[in-house]
């Protein structure tokens, strides 16, 4: 495409709904039916033989489900249409390789959403600065919080226009997360320069240039206090309870202002990513980062019971450390951030990065002295930094070479999550 060309770009944006208890329970019926017709989709798809598993059999059990069972009812004819496409979804994926197989959703560990497929039906306007009014089916017209100029009214028309949305649950409260479709000029190539980045645990992200990006907790004291009360009150209740008995309502509450705490240090943490994403993509023309696959690096150290593991307890507490840094996420915002500004991302191997001098290009035992100290033990160097931001400075090195003198046994090598399993038969 040439300069100055429109693109489609599609984009989802969240916001967080004012509901009455009334209407809080009108959509938490219509999430629990949503749930409940997927496991009866479910339970069907796994009866049926192979060959009457089609799309048009599957769309006449679930309006028969409906007339049968009056409580599905209160799930709008469009919402249910969206459970099938979802599910029907799941096992193409599935059978691409791209997730692992669909199962029963539990009604204590699955999400609560409901899916509104048709942005026609949502009748979005605004009323206020801060507050917007959108057309709920079956539950009606309720406020949300604008915090983002969307393309409604007379700003909307066929290439700029919601789409869709999703009613979704978590323990803040019910959100409502819009489809938006808008088109844009295509960016010019940024003429920034490139940076190298080292993501880590005490130094989030440290960037080739000696830039550094930190942050601190997520939660105030006063918030990690209260959290580690309510941890504390949980396990004594927790251990209070007999085997098999039902989980106690003070135990619940205990257990939603628990979910609460965390979710708002997960929201923190994500805003914190977005705003330094953001202003790398606008910084730099060529973003470079290691290709780690996180999973691998957070394994348990526990081993067996023939070879049990050492610093079982110390690995674990790195792992919850990189499991809450969320690098993964942080190289997802970087992709389409760079590409939307006319900037490009481009993954290196890890392997050697934080080990080899950035000066000389040896790699010594014993040269990272300890977390942020680097000394080349190179006698004819004895080059020393901060070993963060000479990790960031091979990164980078390993783009602008080409990758030439990396060993294959070093590179990036595509694999399949483990956990992921193919199903044997469609």
């Amino acid at each position: 495409m040439s300069q100055g060309t429109l693109v489609t770009r599609q984009f989802g944006h969240r916001a967080r709904l004012a509901l009455s208890p009334t209407e809080v329970s009108k959509a938490d019926a219509q999430a629990h039916a949503a749930r409940t017709l997927w496991n009866l989709l479910h339970a069907w798809w796994q009866m049926m033989p192979k060959d009457q598993r089609t799309l048009a059999h599957a769309d006449t059990a679930i309006r028969q489900a409906r007339q049968d069972l009056d409580f599905l009812t209160v799930l709008p004819a469009q919402a249910a249409q969206a459970v099938l496409k979802t599910y029907v979804q799941a096992w193409k994926n599935c059978w691409e390789g791209r997730a692992a197989a669909p199962k029963f959703k539990a009604r204590f560990r699955s999400v609560m959403s409901v899916d509104v497929p048709q942005g026609r039906d949502l009748h979005i306007t605004r009323v206020h600065r801060r507050w917007g009014m959108v057309n709920l089916p079956k539950i009606g017209r309720v406020k949300f919080r604008w915090t983002k100029d969307l393309p409604v009214g007379k700003h909307a028309d066929t290439g700029n226009r919601i789409t869709g949305a999703r009613l979704v649950r978590d323990a803040l409260g019910w959100h409502i997360a819009l489809r938006v479709t808008t088109l844009e000029a295509e960016p010019e190539p940024h003429p920034g320069p490139e940076a190298g980045i080292d993501v880590g645990v005490t130094v989030p992200l440290a960037l080739s240039d000696g830039t550094t990006y930190e942050h601190g907790p997520w939660l105030t004291e006063q918030e990690q206090a209260k959290l580690l009360r309510l941890e504390q009150r949980a396990a004594r209740r927790k251990a209070h309870r007999k085997s098999g008995e039902r989980t106690s309502r003070r135990l619940r509450r205990t257990y939603d202002q628990i979910a609460q705490l965390r979710a708002k240090a997960k929201r923190r943490a994500a805003d914190w990513q977005h705003r330094t994403t953001t202003t790398i993509a606008r910084t730099y023309g060529t973003v470079v980062v290691e290709a780690l696959t996180v999973t691998n690096m957070v394994a348990s150290a526990r081993g067996t019971a023939e070879v049990p593991g050492r610093n079982v307890a110390q690995k674990a507490g790195l792992n919850r450390s990189i499991a809450a840094e969320a690098w993964g996420r942080t190289v997802t915002m970087l992709a389409y951030k760079t590409a939307r500004h006319g900037g490009a991302l481009v993954k290196v191997p890890a392997p050697g990065t934080s080990r080899r001098c950035s000066a000389c290009g040896r790699t010594t035992p014993g040269s990272r002295e300890s977390q942020a100290v680097f000394v080349c033990k190179n006698p004819d160097c004895g080059w020393s930094g901060n070993a963060d931001h000479n990790a960031a400075q091979n990164i980078l090195h390993l783009y602008r070479i080409g990758h030439v003198a990396i060993p294959a046994a070093g590179r990036a090598v595509v694999r399949r999550a483990r956990r992921v399993k193919l199903a044997t038969a469609r």
